[in-house]
């Protein structure tokens, strides 16, 4: 159902707390099941994606209950998973599918992988390539290329790898594959990229060897139980952000909001763009977190590429948003990744911000805009992607007119409170 939105010059003033991050809170459900206890998360994200971890896990055998929004998970260990009867329906997640490709390749039963048409559509290959040289049993669509994919547990030997591009996703699954290994794993990244599974893995007692762009991991290690505090999403948050960033006298605090430096890079960008915000650190043990207090700003265009990317490839829809306010180029290179996430992102964001009167176009890797530009009301396309689903939203609030906003329960799979916030900040 479409949803209607128009605001007559609005401000933001107030302080949330945005839900939990995505990345850690299926970490925290995956290495709670391969571990041996009980594990206790608290801060989980209860969307739609992390929700289709906990049902894969529950089909492997392992007891996880959520209540008072803490999620408990109580298992024996990754090697007392069972045979699961029926298909692991991993929902619209990429995350749950690519990692848990990682995770099932060293078992010893037979699984298959499924998920939505958005995951039909996205590339499994360069996951698949580096867990076959370990061993892995992988089949599906085009040799591997698509889901649905069925995997034969098997016994995996360690390899030395260099990943071709950044990904989070395919060093979390060769980590992941790596525990259940003979021998020693290494891991090349040409930049670094997210390090989640790094911190969980020592959180959760394993040794693993970190220098630079080079990761080792010793296999046959057995993970212990532990307990995991999920900092607020910066990618979630940064939607706030836009939005007191293209607002006027807006004032928006974020509370606990994760600061991990491999995610920070939204902030990099808003501060080369002339943006005025404050961190206050809190005092936490594992992931950072600090309370993010953002102001009404007069934003100048900038150039975006290199290493930034990997830091802030999921907010770069809302940074092309941002863009259309900033006086200047904003020049976004080096994000040909955004062309294999939910939707081609380059293509969406270029073709529904110009609907609203952008001066926007697409490149191969990513975008240039021109601002600063006057939005106006228009019927947006989310294509079913949650990201999407949000910068429609946040560009109403810059719009004159009313804005008009396709499939807008897809914003559920990561922030299933969106609205109810942004109409208590707006109030």
């Amino acid at each position: 159902m479409a949803l209607s939105l128009a605001y007559k010059k609005p401000s933001l003033t107030g302080s949330i707390q945005v839900p939990g991050d995505k990345s850690i809170s299926h970490r925290a459900i995956m290495f709670g099941s391969m571990a041996s206890g009980t594990t206790t998360v608290k801060g989980f994200l209860m969307g739609d994606d992390c929700l289709s971890t906990i049902s894969c896990f529950q089909k492997l055998g392992v007891k996880i209950d959520i209540s008072d929004e803490v999620v408990t998970i109580q298992s024996e260990g990754e090697d007392s998973w069972k045979e699961p009867s029926e298909v692991l329906d991993t929902g619209n997640s990429g995350t749950t599918t690519r990692l848990m490709l990682g995770l099932l390749a060293g078992t010893s039963f037979h699984s298959v992988l499924a998920g939505d048409e958005s995951i039909a559509k996205r590339p499994m290959k360069r996951i698949i390539n580096p867990l076959r040289e370990m061993g892995a049993d992988i089949r599906g669509r085009m040799d591997g290329q698509y889901t649905p994919l069925a995997v034969q547990g098997t016994a995996l030997k360690a390899i030395d790898y260099t990943l071709p591009v950044a990904s989070a996703q395919v060093k979390s699954a060769i980590l992941l594959a790596a525990l259940k290994a003979e021998g020693k794993t290494v891991i090349h990244e040409p930049i670094a990229s997210r390090d989640h599974t790094e911190i969980m893995l020592e959180h959760f007692g394993a040794t693993i060897t970190r220098e630079n762009q080079l990761i080792k991991l010793e296999g046959g290690q057995k993970l212990t139980a532990a307990h995991v505090q999920v900092p607020g999403d910066i990618s979630s948050a940064a939607f706030m952000i836009g939005a007191a960033l293209v607002t006027e006298n807006s004032k928006v605090t974020l509370k606990n909001v994760g600061i991990n430096p491999t995610r920070t890079g939204i902030l990099d960008v808003i501060e080369k763009m002339g943006a005025s915000f404050e961190l206050v650190e809190n005092d936490t043990e594992g992931e950072r977190s600090a309370d993010v207090t953002v102001y009404s700003s007069k934003l100048k265009g900038t150039e975006i590429g290199g290493e930034l990317i990997p830091r802030l490839i999921d907010e770069i829809p809302l940074i092309a948003l941002i863009a259309t306010q900033a006086e200047g180029t904003t020049v976004i290179k080096d994000a040909e990744e955004l062309r294999v996430k939910e939707t081609d992102r380059i293509a969406a964001v270029v073709k529904e911000l110009t609907k609203m009167g952008a001066n926007i176009e697409a490149t191969e890797d990513g975008m240039i805009i021109q601002g600063p530009t006057a939005l106006t009301g228009a019927e947006m396309t989310s294509y079913g992607d949650h990201r999407l689903g949000m910068m429609a939203a946040i560009g109403a609030l810059a719009a004159s007119g009313e804005v008009v906003i396709d499939d807008p329960e897809c914003i559920s799979i990561s922030y299933p409170n969106f609205f109810e916030h942004l109409n208590l900040l707006t109030k």
